[in-house]
Protein backbone atom coordinates (compact mmCIF):
# COMPACT_ATOMS: atom_id res chain seq x y z
CA UNK A 1 0.00 0.00 0.00
CA UNK A 2 1.28 3.51 -1.22
CA UNK A 3 1.48 6.08 1.59
CA UNK A 4 0.82 9.63 0.99
CA UNK A 5 1.48 12.55 3.55
CA UNK A 6 -0.28 15.79 2.90
CA UNK A 7 1.38 19.26 4.10
CA UNK A 8 0.16 22.44 5.40
CA UNK A 9 1.18 25.23 7.69
CA UNK A 10 -0.51 24.05 10.73
CA UNK A 11 -1.97 20.03 9.67
CA UNK A 12 -5.39 20.72 10.26
CA UNK A 13 -8.25 22.44 7.77
CA UNK A 14 -6.52 22.89 4.58
CA UNK A 15 -4.76 19.36 4.59
CA UNK A 16 -8.08 17.57 5.70
CA UNK A 17 -9.85 19.25 2.17
CA UNK A 18 -6.74 18.33 0.14
CA UNK A 19 -7.09 14.88 1.82
CA UNK A 20 -10.16 14.20 1.04
CA UNK A 21 -10.40 15.26 -2.64
CA UNK A 22 -6.91 12.66 -3.13
CA UNK A 23 -9.10 10.15 -1.03
CA UNK A 24 -12.24 10.26 -3.31
CA UNK A 25 -9.95 10.46 -6.39
CA UNK A 26 -8.13 7.41 -6.03
CA UNK A 27 -11.42 5.35 -4.57
CA UNK A 28 -12.46 6.18 -8.06
CA UNK A 29 -9.21 4.77 -9.49
CA UNK A 30 -9.62 2.03 -7.95
CA UNK A 31 -6.08 2.95 -5.93
CA UNK A 32 -5.25 2.16 -2.34
CA UNK A 33 -3.57 4.56 -0.69
CA UNK A 34 -2.83 5.40 3.16
CA UNK A 35 -2.91 8.75 3.31
CA UNK A 36 -2.00 11.34 6.56
CA UNK A 37 -1.89 14.64 7.55
CA UNK A 38 0.70 17.07 9.00
CA UNK A 39 2.34 20.36 8.92
CA UNK A 40 5.29 21.77 7.53
CA UNK A 41 7.56 21.65 10.71
CA UNK A 42 7.05 17.51 10.43
CA UNK A 43 9.27 18.16 7.81
CA UNK A 44 12.70 19.84 9.73
CA UNK A 45 13.74 16.74 11.43
CA UNK A 46 13.55 14.80 7.82
CA UNK A 47 12.18 13.20 5.32
CA UNK A 48 8.65 11.08 6.61
CA UNK A 49 8.31 6.99 5.36
CA UNK A 50 6.06 7.75 2.63
CA UNK A 51 5.93 7.48 -0.84
CA UNK A 52 4.87 11.29 -1.79
CA UNK A 53 4.24 14.27 -0.22
CA UNK A 54 1.49 16.70 -1.30
CA UNK A 55 2.08 19.97 0.06
CA UNK A 56 0.17 23.50 0.02
CA UNK A 57 2.84 25.34 1.36
CA UNK A 58 6.91 25.07 0.40
CA UNK A 59 9.01 22.27 1.88
CA UNK A 60 11.85 22.02 2.71
CA UNK A 61 14.84 21.44 0.57
CA UNK A 62 15.82 18.16 2.22
CA UNK A 63 12.91 16.48 1.46
CA UNK A 64 14.12 13.52 -0.53
CA UNK A 65 10.47 12.19 -1.88
CA UNK A 66 8.49 13.33 -4.69
CA UNK A 67 6.19 16.56 -3.73
CA UNK A 68 3.14 17.54 -5.67
CA UNK A 69 2.10 20.70 -5.54
CA UNK A 70 -1.43 20.84 -3.63
CA UNK A 71 -2.46 24.48 -4.15
CA UNK A 72 -4.72 23.29 -7.27
CA UNK A 73 -6.89 21.41 -4.62
CA UNK A 74 -7.50 24.59 -2.95
CA UNK A 75 -8.34 26.94 -5.90
CA UNK A 76 -9.64 23.86 -8.33
CA UNK A 77 -7.17 25.46 -11.08
CA UNK A 78 -5.20 22.64 -12.09
CA UNK A 79 -7.01 20.00 -9.98
CA UNK A 80 -6.93 17.43 -12.62
CA UNK A 81 -3.45 17.78 -13.40
CA UNK A 82 -2.25 17.39 -9.64
CA UNK A 83 -4.76 14.23 -9.48
CA UNK A 84 -2.85 12.82 -12.69
CA UNK A 85 0.80 13.78 -10.90
CA UNK A 86 -0.39 12.22 -7.39
CA UNK A 87 -1.65 8.81 -9.31
CA UNK A 88 1.31 8.78 -11.72
CA UNK A 89 3.39 9.17 -8.51
CA UNK A 90 1.95 6.13 -7.14
CA UNK A 91 1.71 3.54 -9.98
Amino acid sequence: MKKILVICGTGVATSTMVASSIKDHLASQGIDAQISQGKVMDLVNGTPDVDLIVATTAVPDTVTVPVVAGLAFLTGIGQDAALAEVVSHLQ
